[in-house]
């Protein structure tokens, strides 16, 4: 599904972000990118989908060549790719609705976006994303009404009315309350699951990404240094990727598919009564 081959970003700042980044995310696989501050994490997610132009190396969507594509193609290629960001980026002053809307604006034209007539099938897959969510009574409220985790459903929401083939989530979790926290995580991991969409997460809570994602690909100084199962994240590839430090409490925590687990439940309980 999504291929990167060669994938190197040097700023103008010399800074190098990225460098000679291969790897292949096919559908239906939920990845977490994991690595320090500036090890190209986000840049990454930016060069998938040309908010941020690579300096060299390939991306491709399926068969489409993401580097190769002029300003038009490049609009219609977006519009298979739902994009979730840390800081929610919701229009403050439209209601839920309107935001989810929002997410069909490549389909339906900006002016009647803009004027708010938007098909009726538009309409009721929103209200479907919605429910999906658990948003439906928040519908009519303005976003800037909602919590953390509320905001973030909508972000997700918006993302998926687009049907998209992948997701890119930059830091979905980052102002979220543990238990709020791995409700998004699990929510983003059965959606994917349910519409075989593949996702590529970038996270830095490695027990999160323990808990939930099938594959985790772990960067440093913009290049690959682990590449494989979360179950295999032990102490010394912790040490690769992030540089000496005690892991000790990191581990030892069971893993996520689906059904929760006896384990997991008593912590969730657990951090519930903190929250």
């Amino acid at each position: 599904m999504l291929r990167l081959e060669g994938l190197t970003k040097r700023y103008r700042t010399g800074d190098l972000a990225l460098d000679g980044v291969t790897l292949e995310v096919p559908a239906g696989q939920v990845m977490a990118l994991i690595g320090p501050s500036g090890a190209g994490k986000s840049t990454l997610i930016r060069c998938v989908n040309r908010l941020v132009d690579p300096s060299a190396g390939r991306i491709f969507l399926g068969d489409i060549e993401i580097t190769r594509l002029g300003h038009g193609e490049l609009r219609l290629a977006r519009q298979r790719m739902g994009m979730i960001f840390q800081e929610f980026a919701l229009v403050e002053r439209l209601t839920v609705m309107e935001n989810v809307l929002s997410g069909q604006l490549g389909k339906v034209g900006f002016w009647r976006s803009y004027f708010r007539r938007f098909p009726g099938d538009a309409v009721a897959q929103a209200y479907a994303m919605l429910e999906r969510v658990g948003l439906t009574e928040q519908a009519n409220k303005r976003a800037d009404a909602l919590s953390g985790g509320q905001r973030q459903r909508v972000g997700i929401a918006r993302a998926l009315v687009q049907n998209p083939d992948i997701l890119l989530v930059d830091e979905p979790t980052a102002s979220l309350d543990p238990k709020t926290s791995r409700q998004i995580m699990r929510l983003l991991c059965e959606l994917c699951a349910e519409r075989g969409l593949a996702a590529v997460i970038n996270i830095h809570d490695v027990q999160l990404a323990q808990l939930f994602v099938q594959r985790v690909v772990g960067l440093r100084a913009g290049r690959v240094v682990y590449d494989g199962a979360p179950e295999n994240l032990n102490a010394d590839v912790l040490t690769q990727i992030y540089g000496e430090e005690d892991w000790t409490a990191t581990f030892g925590r069971k893993r996520v598919h689906g059904e929760r687990d006896d384990a997991v439940e008593v912590d969730e309980e657990r951090m519930a009564g903190l929250t």
